[in-house]
């Protein structure tokens, strides 16, 4: 049940947020720093809800959208004071998910983070919105052996939604970072809406092998830093660098390495400039505030792929509207998605029944695929690409700050020297230019 101050919070602002009858709005829960609600709103589909618990992560979604409702937790969230919406969206929590964490050391719905996904379904059911946006790490397809993602796709079968989803990577849609993330619709009714939404119509492709844009070298002509161009992903992580991570983004000069601004990781997730500097007093220091924006930041969805999502979601729903073309041919689903993408129509495609099973532990063992479509318990799945049919390329080199940063950001010589020997242990081979400057950097010690 509700708090009353939480009650209070969304009552004062629902009849000016609940959309009138034509007019798309989104709710927006696990809202982070608003990466969902700022690409669905380029997409012309505004807020009208937040749910996020994360006090700094508030102060951002405060100062950029301050008349939407913000309920601060999902578990003491009643249906009835959440506005009607035609999209509800949602990272639901990845810890327990994450690969990052080790394959034996991952919870996945059973933890309680990721396990924040039930509460969500619940709401789900008693509100039962036309469409419903989710994204997660990859590593959700293979927890507990396929099992978690099972769940999930039991969840929407069982509330009468067609399912279909994909992997993209933000790397090719307009951001240079290297993010892989799962990217599930829901859509009440059909999977051939949910289909459209997640796939063009052909086969879909990779522009060039992966590896050749952490190769590619680049150099800054306003400050001279060497990056390769794309970064990695970036991770929510306090940004601070120990001398064991050899796996994040470096930015290298002749003899010197930093990491990455706060300011360059918001364009690498798509954000506009300084879009999460606290515009409340933290009584924080600089690198305390840092350490919230970078986690922050790690923490959210890329914008310009949820742009590009939520596009095809409002054109589905307007084509609908007009049309009804997404229930005629619903009982079809499996065919049309076929007949869309070559991909699930060749010999690697596979197809299975998930059977109505009690309980998480009862779910199936399934290896799943990187794409896929699930309509009344039939799954059609097969690899894909994850970009979409016209990629957008962006250089990491072209987000970073034009003049040099803070000394605070840089690498001192006893962390060099920890990278280093971090990456001849595992026998790792580092970006040509970074190896370099570490290896000189290292050398400045006493």
């Amino acid at each position: 049940m509700a708090t009353s101050k939480n009650t209070q919070i969304v009552a004062n602002a629902k009849e000016k947020t609940s959309p009138s009858k034509g007019k798309l709005r989104v709710n927006s829960f696990f809202a982070g720093i608003g990466g969902f609600d700022l690409g669905f709103e380029r997409a012309g589909i505004p807020p009208a809800f937040h749910c996020e618990i994360n006090k700094f992560c508030h102060s951002v979604l405060r100062s950029h959208w301050p008349k939407v409702p913000l309920a601060p937790n999902i578990l003491e969230v009643s249906a009835n004071e959440i506005p009607d919406a035609d999209v509800w969206c949602g990272g639901f929590p990845c810890q327990d998910v994450s690969v990052a964490r080790g394959w034996l050391g991952r919870e996945g719905l059973k933890g309680k983070n990721t396990g924040l996904f039930y509460p969500f379904a619940e709401l789900v059911k008693k509100k039962m919105p036309q469409v419903v946006l989710m994204e997660n790490v990859t590593g959700l397809l293979s927890s507990h052996d396929g099992r978690d993602f099972a769940v999930i796709l039991q969840t929407f079968q069982a509330l009468g939604y067609g399912v279909a989803w994909r992997i993209f990577n933000t790397r090719y849609f307009g951001a240079p970072q290297s993010r892989p993330r799962v990217y599930i619709c829901a859509w009440k009714g059909s999977a051939v809406n949910a289909v459209n939404v997640l796939y063009e119509d052909g086969e879909t492709h990779i522009p060039e092998s992966p590896r050749l844009g952490f190769l590619r070298h680049t150099i800054s002509p306003e400050t001279g830093a060497h990056v390769p161009e794309v970064a990695f992903c970036l991770a929510a992580t306090s940004g601070r660098h120990t001398g064991t991570d050899w796996s994040r983004s470096y930015i290298s000069y002749e003899d010197e390495v930093r990491r990455l601004t706060p300011a360059e990781c918001e364009k690498l997730q798509g954000f506009p400039d300084s879009w999460t500097v606290p515009k409340e007093d933290f009584h924080l220091s600089e690198d305390a505030i840092d350490t919230l924006r970078y986690h922050a930041i790690g923490n959210a969805v890329s914008v310009p792929v949820v742009e590009w999502v939520a596009k095809r979601i409002r054109a589905e729903l307007k084509a609908t509207e007009t049309s009804g073309h997404g229930s005629s041919v619903a009982s079809k689903a499996l065919d049309y998605a076929t007949a869309r993408v070559p991909e699930f129509a060749t010999t690697k495609a596979v197809s299975i029944q998930i059977d109505k099973f009690d309980g998480h532990d009862q779910a199936p063992k399934i290896k799943w695929s990187n794409g896929g479509v699930m309509f009344k318990g039939t799954c059609l799945m097969a690899a894909v690409s994850p970009a979409p049919k016209k990629p957008v390329f962006t250089r990491l080199v072209d987000a970073l700050d034009k003049t040099k940063p803070s000394s605070r950001y840089f690498l001192s010589p006893n962390a060099a020297t920890g990278i280093i020997r971090r990456v001849e242990s595992q026998q790792r081979t580092l970006f040509g230019p970074l190896d370099v400057a570490l290896r000189r950097l290292s050398k400045k010690k006493a």
